[in-house]
């Protein structure tokens, strides 16, 4: 852990601060959901008498103190959540007795047999990757993997470790904004947008592909998702999101760094386009991108018209990019079948020394 940065604000209490360190440590295989540390945090609050932030700056803060903590979305449509991945209580905090309004216990048990996670980590890639075993992930999508070979098709993902892009700073004045707008939302919404990127990656590298559309629901709170229950609300309204999405600076942002997922994305799920590959996988992989468009114009419905425009590019960019990979990925593998055997080798060198080439060459002059 870093010293740097702890202070992001200064309406956080160094207090504040010490009582994270306190009662929280980072480790690998644990998670914790977000809404149960921010439970945590009020409770910290109302018993210290401090006035707590909103739930978006104290993620920041929490980023701040625990370098490297990554967010990602458990559950099934409907019915996930964003959960903190790599932290969990200490041992010898009070805070294993709290009880949150989910009625789940503090502190991750990795025993339980109603949801337990499991990270693979391998030396060939240094990302982490998470298998759900619950009766809520019983349904699986059409357009993921079944269950059983499902690890082994994982071995053929790239690395995931830096497929979410650097964020740029988003640089613009309050009077670019509409009135029911601040900067702090513009934070909010980067925030967002960035816990939005780590789900959808954490759905890919688990080649859960029907989640990406659920995903894309829940962030442009699509008109049939159930908006009351959607926890991105709590930080930033439907009606500020739409309005943001009208600002041109908040455009060029997702535009540029959509682009940037993408190609990052097309590296994980096609690493080496040469590479012999499972068919299940590439199928999988071609079905995914024959519906992402459908999925995200559907999710977009009645957003600002200039933000649905720059989305819909860059995912059709990504979906025909991913056509095409599989195409070739499958016509290498067809060669390949050919190259490996000598009779039909033998049969190729056979044929082309029938070629008459110099009739040819008068044919084509």
């Amino acid at each position: 852990m870093q010293n740097s940065g702890l202070m992001h604000a200064n309406r956080i209490s160094p207090a504040t601060v010490n009582w994270l360190m306190e009662n929280y440590e980072m480790a690998e295989g644990v998670s914790l959901p977000r809404s149960t540390l921010y439970n945590h945090y009020l409770t910290h609050c109302s018993e210290t008498k401090i006035d707590p932030v909103n739930a978006a700056s104290f993620g920041k803060l929490i980023r701040s103190v625990f370098m490297g903590l990554r967010t990602r979305r458990l559950g099934t449509r409907g019915n996930s959540k964003y959960h903190y991945y790599g932290i969990r209580i200490k041992a010898s905090s009070l805070l294993n007795d709290f009880s949150s309004e989910e009625n789940l216990p503090g502190r991750t048990n990795q025993s339980s047999s109603s949801k337990k996670i499991k990270f693979i980590k391998t030396e060939e890639r240094n990302s982490n990757q998470y298998t759900t075993n619950s009766s809520d992930s019983a349904n699986c999508s059409q357009n993921s993997i079944p269950s059983s070979p499902q690890a082994q098709n994982q071995e053929y993902l790239g690395d995931g470790a830096n497929a979410v892009p650097e964020f740029p700073d988003i640089i613009l004045d309050e009077i670019q904004l509409d009135d029911n707008c601040t900067l702090e939302d513009v934070d909010t919404f980067k925030n967002l947008y960035r816990e939005h990127y780590e789900a959808f990656l954490g759905a890919i590298l688990n080649l859960e592909f029907g989640t990406v559309e659920s995903l894309w629901r829940e962030f442009w709170r699509s008109q049939d998702n159930n908006n009351d229950e959607c926890e991105e609300e709590k930080y930033l309204s439907k009606e500020k999101l739409y309005s943001l999405s009208k600002c041109k600076t908040l455009q060029l942002f997702v535009k540029t760094v959509d682009f940037l997922f993408y190609q990052n994305l097309v590296k994980v799920l096609i690493p080496d386009v040469l590479r012999p590959v499972p068919g299940t996988l590439t199928q999988a992989i071609r079905n995914f991108s024959k519906g992402l468009e459908s999925w995200l114009i559907s999710a977009m419905q009645g957003c600002p018209e200039e933000m649905i425009s720059i989305k819909v590019t860059a995912v059709s960019a990504f979906a025909q990019t991913l056509r095409r990979y599989t195409s070739l990925n499958h016509l290498a593998q067809a060669a390949r079948a050919v190259l490996q055997n000598y009779t039909q080798i033998n049969q190729m060198l056979t044929d082309l020394n029938r070629v008459d080439f110099r009739n040819v060459q008068e044919q084509a002059s």
